[in-house]
């Protein structure tokens, strides 16, 4: 019985780590798919308007984890910028970004 008991508690402790990063995890890719769908909203604008400034959209990530926020980017960033915040526990250490060039960043949180 004790035995059975240590080999529950050795399980345990390995499983529930694995098993918070795995939830951090599912939880960013609600940020990435609201940020890839305002992206895709932006150059549908792009296209018809020639300009991202007079777009007008209400980003949200699909299962209302994050806020996502549309910003004016400049020629570095190819025209805006796009960031992902969320109160939750996720993994990462700052919000999550996506902008027209196509670059992710922070590369760990994606």
């Amino acid at each position: 019985m004790l035995i059975t008991v240590a080999i529950i508690g050795i399980v345990a402790g390995i499983a529930y780590p694995s098993y918070t990063r795995y939830v951090e995890r599912s939880l960013r890719t609600d940020a990435h798919a609201g940020l890839l769908q305002a992206a895709s909203e932006l150059e549908r604008c792009y296209s018809r308007q020639y300009a991202y400034t007079d777009c007008t959209f209400t980003p949200a990530s699909p299962d209302g984890n994050y806020t996502i926020t549309s910003s004016d980017g400049s020629e570095d960033d190819g025209g805006f910028l796009l960031t992902a915040t969320t109160t939750q526990a996720d993994g990462c250490n700052s919000d999550i970004h996506f902008n027209a060039r196509g670059e992710r960043l922070p590369e760990a949180c994606w």
